[in-house]
């Protein structure tokens, strides 16, 4: 499993609420929440997103409470992979459950800079920045949260697990 494309970088300590502001967490609808990811904190991101972005972030990303609207609108924006320094626990949970590729990869996080294009191969937790050439060895993924992920979430991968 890959993806690839263009890196929108954020700095560290994102919280959820700035990944999802409070006043939109009533409805569960992914593009109505996609339409408002990050707008506290950058209001381009949702005319700048593109189907396959990458967001790159610093230390401790998705901080805050425990909502899973926040994975949730990162994921319906468009985004194929989060690399960050470190995730908080509860948000890398969220993320797995959902279907969200994430990666920790400190070095990864530094480096890339913003409108670089990346790519990475989530089978072996290889990061490649193809403006500059670089590759970072990520930590891969265990084979059952690669399947979690590729079933789109936990809630698919069992349905598809009690229809066999």
């Amino acid at each position: 499993m890959n993806a690839k494309g263009e890196v929108i970088k954020y700095g560290n300590n994102v919280d959820t609420d700035v990944i999802i502001p409070a006043r939109y967490l009533n409805t569960t609808d992914p593009a109505e929440l996609a339409s408002h990811c990050m707008e506290d904190l950058d209001e381009k991101f949702t005319s700048r997103v593109q189907k396959g972005d990458v967001m790159v972030a610093g230390k401790n990303f998705g901080c805050g409470s425990s909502r899973e609207h926040a994975p949730i609108a990162i994921k319906a924006s468009g985004i194929s992979c989060v690399i960050a320094e470190t995730f908080a626990r509860i948000f890398y949970r969220n993320a797995i459950n959902i279907g969200l590729p994430i990666i920790e990869c400190p070095e990864a996080a530094q480096d890339i800079k913003d409108s670089d294009e990346v790519e990475i191969d989530f089978d072996k937790g290889l990061i490649k920045n193809l403006t500059t050439g670089k590759a970072y060895q990520g930590q891969p993924f265990p084979e059952f949260m690669q399947e979690l992920i590729a079933a789109n979430g936990l809630v698919e991968y069992i349905k598809k697990s009690l229809s066999k």
